[in-house]
């Protein structure tokens, strides 16, 4: 029974994810691979031309969600990696502080927060239309409908996503290991590149594997921020799951999506090195 006791403890985790993951992603696959309508009903035909047809299609759009995942990412990554920074060594005592501060937006909607980021942004907003006003920007100038505009808005509304893994790692480094540095005579940027940075990659492995994925694949800010030239594969599927009823293809691009995001985490977690973002997570 002793055996027994890690295997019982896991099994209602292992159901979850069974029944909540396992359990639709099949069904999803199954749906992928039939045709039909949404009137005369679906037969399974395992028809894999579902995926090639959807990949033809809307590739560019599939293209620029990649593209805007990994501009958001590395913003988020420049971003709040100082921050994160700032928070584990400067904090002081108000570092609980500082940290619901930064999760303080997350108490309002997803939806709402993104609406938000379109009334700030938009042409005769709060922001630009006094600037219009006086003359400091010109009449036709805007933002909204924009790549700027959607890769600043994930990059807003995932942010948090990237500082936190990265505050945890760098609040487990050992201020005396960086004092040791400098008593070896390293320079400020050396210790960083050579003790902080190093120690710091797990959390810069998960936030950017956090914010990445999401991102990537998010409808709500290209939907609200973009136009229609700025539409994102997200958007794609949940036009052809809610408006057009075009399960197969839907599901077709979720796989799809799917396929193409983690052979991008295995390519990035080779190239960081994973053997040593794991050992340095030991230590």
């Amino acid at each position: 029974m002793r055996r027994l006791t890690p295997y019982l403890l896991a099994l209602p985790s292992w159901m979850w994810l069974g029944i909540f993951l396992v359990v639709p992603m099949a069904a999803m696959a199954s749906v992928s691979l039939q045709t039909g309508n949404a009137i005369d009903g679906f037969a399974m035909t395992f028809s894999f031309s579902n995926y090639t047809d959807a990949l033809g299609r809307y590739s560019p759009q599939l293209l620029r969600s990649l593209l805007y995942g990994g501009l958001a990412t590395g913003a988020m990554l420049v971003i709040g990696y100082p921050v994160a920074y700032w928070i584990a060594f400067k904090g002081g005592a108000r570092k609980s502080m500082y940290l619901f501060l930064l999760l303080l937006p997350f108490f309002v909607s997803f939806v709402l927060r993104t609406i938000s980021w379109g009334f700030l942004l938009a042409d005769d907003g709060v922001l630009f239309g006094p600037l219009k006003s006086w003359g400091v920007l010109p009449a036709g100038f805007h933002v909204l409908a924009t790549t700027f505009a959607v890769v600043g808005g994930l990059t807003y509304n995932f942010l948090p996503f990237m500082i936190l893994p990265i505050y945890v790692a760098l609040e487990r480094v050992d201020p005396r290991v960086i004092e040791a540095a400098y008593d070896l005579y390293a320079s400020r940027t050396a210790a960083f590149r050579r003790v902080v940075l190093p120690l710091s990659l797990p959390g810069v492995f998960a936030g950017v594997l956090m914010t990445f994925v999401p991102a990537t694949a998010d409808p709500v800010n290209a939907q609200i921020l973009g136009g229609t030239s700025n539409t994102m594969i997200g958007n794609i599927i949940q036009t052809q799951y809610l408006t057009n009823l075009d399960y197969p293809t839907a599901s077709a691009l979720s796989f799809t999506l799917m396929a193409v995001l983690l052979v991008g985490i295995f390519i990035y977690a080779k190239a960081l090195g994973t053997e040593n973002v794991l050992e340095a997570a030991a230590r």
